[in-house]
């Protein structure tokens, strides 16, 4: 029975990987996807900045109070809900005949995974104790960092297979069979609601309010960022102060909130939440830029075709799938160490890949950045699902979906920060040349990379100089 029981969980963490493999790979697919979009629907500069921004503001806006919703009612259901809403979207993106069209489906899309992504999490902590947790968490790592790091490649032999004309639809229909094929697997693998959850007085406390605050505060926080290029002028960071102000009322609201609020700010008191937050934050900053910048650079300044700059991007995901296994299985015992020495891997890496830059310029670069890309790649695999782990480590199972909504924003935040930041360094170094500009570009990746590894370090200082009791 219990080998029936273990069976199972791992059947349903199978189903959960495949949910967050699909919303993570329509974070990055669609870059390479840009001009077939454009030429197949006459898009204009700031309709294709929407399809990829729109969705990156969705997702970001839903995964808190989705994983509120999770935790107080039923994750199970909500995880169907977020499949069925983003199958269906995934097919009005693929069958879309005009750019609003397109644009809304894609923001319902991000709505939809901003709805999945906290019940993985939420369920993991539900599932799963121990060491076979941080198993778990390494799955999930990896999932993460290969569909990010692929998603350039299945986007470029999509484009490829089957053509300019019609290849980026599919980068979208491709989610639907699995979609359909998530649904019942779900309904029979995935717990249900604990026993008692409706007569606790948990569902009736969503906390309104505090949505509104934290939905308007994380918007605010966004938008400068993801539309920097398409909004002139300088009076969109006047919404980074007032967000500011309005997350300070959210945290205000959510200290006096008598019924159960909607993020338990008692969590940031723990170091293992408080830093592992920051980390995520700053760490994802600079690992989504990375992919931003590069597949510019190959695509319009080597003249490399989507799939040639996917595959110059495969050794990071295949680093990163190996090592986020491994690093899962180590956290247990090394703890932060882990996501230190990641950290400083995927540091090693970028500089190489610098260098590499430097050494073979021209349409060779490809070549020459693949073994230091596979490096931080590897390193990047010892980041990401150590550190989810030690970060929801202390977080009861009852508060997973919350905590990890609020781990996932923060992630969200810190790659549009990231991708915005590099790109402007990239686009602002161009007349000194598509190498030069890279290179620029990848030192904005590297300086947030370090401020995570200082994080990182200090928790590792702390660690070692607390009093024991």
């Amino acid at each position: 029975m219990q080998a029936s029981g273990s069976d199972t969980r791992r059947r349903a963490l199978g189903v959960c990987l495949v949910a967050a493999f699909m919303s993570g790979l329509d974070v990055s697919i669609v870059n390479v996807a840009l001009p077939s979009i454009r030429e197949g629907l006459h898009a204009s500069d700031a309709g294709l900045q929407w399809t990829l921004s729109g969705y990156a503001l969705t997702f970001g806006l839903l995964l808190v109070p989705a994983g509120r919703m999770g935790d107080a009612r039923s994750r199970r259901a909500l995880f169907m809900w977020g499949v069925v809403a983003f199958t269906a979207s995934s097919a009005a993106c693929g069958f879309a005949w005009s750019m609003p069209v397109l644009i809304t489906a894609r923001l319902v899309q991000g709505m939809a995974a901003g709805m999945l992504n906290p019940q993985v999490s939420g369920l993991i902590q539900q599932m799963f104790l121990g060491h076979e947790r941080g198993r778990a968490f390494g799955a999930l790592g990896a999932t993460i960092g290969v569909s990010t790091a692929a998603g350039p490649l299945i986007g470029g032999a999509l484009v490829t297979g089957f053509g300019a004309e019609q290849g980026w639809r599919w980068v979208f229909l491709v989610n639907v069979p699995i979609g359909i094929v998530l649904l019942p697997l779900a309904w029979k693998l995935l717990p249900g609601p604990a026993p008692g959850l409706a007569r606790s007085g948990r569902r009736e406390s969503m906390d309104p309010v505090g949505v509104l605050l934290l939905g308007v505060g994380v918007a605010g926080l966004l938008l400068p960022f993801i539309q920097q290029h398409q909004w002139k002028g300088e009076a969109k960071w006047l919404l980074l102060p007032a967000s500011l102000a309005v997350l300070a009322g959210f945290v205000l609201w959510e200290r006096r909130y008598r019924r159960e609020p909607l993020v338990n700010l008692s969590l940031f008191a723990k170091r293992s939440y408080s830093v592992g937050s920051a980390i995520a934050l700053f760490y994802f900053a600079g690992f989504t830029g990375i992919f931003f910048i590069f597949t510019l650079y190959l695509q319009s300044g080597e003249g490399y075709s989507p799939l040639l700059a996917g595959l110059s991007i495969t050794p990071f995901a295949l680093g990163s799938a190996g090592s986020s296994v491994v690093g899962g299985r180590l956290v247990g015992r090394a703890g932060r160490k882990v996501v230190t020495v990641g950290l400083g891997t995927v540091i090693a890496g970028l500089l190489a890949t610098m260098a590499a830059t430097l050494l073979v310029p021209g349409p060779g670069v490809g070549a020459a950045t693949a073994l230091p890309l596979l490096v931080a790649g590897i390193g990047s695999g010892l980041v990401i699902s150590p550190n989810q782990a030690i970060t929801l480590s202390e977080v009861p199972p009852e508060g997973g979906g919350s905590a990890a909504g609020v781990l996932q924003t923060g992630q969200r935040l810190g790659s549009a920060i990231g991708i915005a930041a590099a790109g402007s360094t990239f686009f602002g170094a161009l007349p000194q040349g598509w190498p030069t500009a890279f290179r620029h570009g990848l030192l904005v990746v590297l300086a947030f990379v370090l401020v995570a590894l200082v994080a990182a370090l200090y928790d590792l200082l702390r660690s070692r100089t607390a009093v024991p009791g």
